[in-house]
């Protein structure tokens, strides 16, 4: 038996659906900004159902994805509001971490759009500068790239707090990034890591790469997407989450079904990302709990 972390699931999808808003380029972010309030009862219901960490809402906010929103000079203050609404509600919980999330530069699944070194360093820094003294530990999410990695690190490792390296990996060969290098050629950069996990893809290419990434020697572990696929539309320029559609063989038995297999494997760190719920992350503290797990 082992103690397990148990993170959220998707903070961005779960917003959307409850705002009833039709979904902007600026996706969780917009929404936080138009319902004061809702992201922090996503963080309870989250909390509630028995993750025990809360991941802000801070993915999206990067100056280059704010440029021609009208929202350019709220960075800061984006930054705050996200871990206020995070800090509330575990408080209101009385117990639980935060996780200061880093999204990709550019948009999600484009490792083509991150910029030279020289540029994404001092972006990705900035940012980790906003969540260090409110948060746990930094989430670096999504990561599509060995250049991504390296860079998110650099940043990262300018604070004293854990970082969590999470990849992303193709939904149809999980042994390679979504640049398409090998998963193996992140394992280098990885190694200035705390945990090493993938994220946002699909569940069964999240076990084909959870093969390879135990063997780099950290902590390790994942939280799937429950989308059909990535599509073509949502790979171009400022795309909205209305280009992807639900799984609908992904319900919570399915889905806790695929997370019992990686702590099978020795995961230890397992949640969820984009579509799936409290009621997703409620039946794996269940399944954790009723395997004799300690969920941590």
């Amino acid at each position: 038996m082992m103690d397990v972390t148990l993170l959220d699931g998707g903070m961005g999808q779960e917003l959307v659906h409850r705002a009833g808003d039709r979904p902007t380029p600026l996706w969780s972010t917009q929404v936080m900004v138009d319902h004061p309030g809702l992201v922090g009862r996503v963080h309870a219901d989250f909390f509630d159902a028995g993750a025990t960490v809360a991941t802000t809402n801070t993915y999206a906010i990067h100056r280059d994805r704010l440029e021609g929103t009208g929202m350019e000079g709220r960075f800061a203050e984006l930054h705050a509001a996200a871990i206020s609404e995070a800090t509330t509600a575990r408080t209101a919980h009385c117990t639980g971490r935060i996780a200061g999330s880093v999204g990709p530069l550019g948009a999600s699944y484009r490792p083509d759009l991150h910029p030279a070194s020289d540029v994404a360093v001092p972006l990705f820094t900035e940012v980790v500068q906003q969540l260090q003294d409110s948060c746990d530990m930094i989430i670096l999410e999504t990561v599509a790239s060995v250049a991504h990695a390296r860079d998110a690190l650099a940043a990262a490792r300018t604070t004293d707090l854990p970082v969590w390296l999470s990849l992303t990996v193709s939904d149809t060969d999980g042994t390679c990034l979504r640049s398409g290098e090998p998963l193996q050629e992140a394992a280098e950069v990885a190694a200035s890591a705390d945990a090493v996990l993938i994220n946002c893809s699909a569940p069964e290419a999240v076990t084909l790469g959870l093969g390879i990434v135990q063997e780099f020697g950290k902590p390790f572990g994942g939280y799937a997407n429950a989308f059909e696929q990535i599509t073509d539309d949502f790979l171009k320029s400022k795309p909205t989450v209305d280009a992807l559609r639900m799984r609908r063989d992904m319900g919570p038995r399915a889905y806790a079904g695929y997370v019992m297999e990686w702590v099978g494997k020795g995961a230890t760190i397992v949640g969820g990302c984009c579509e799936v719920s409290p009621g997703h992350i409620a039946e794996i503290s269940r399944r954790l709990t009723a395997a004799g797990h300690n969920i941590v």
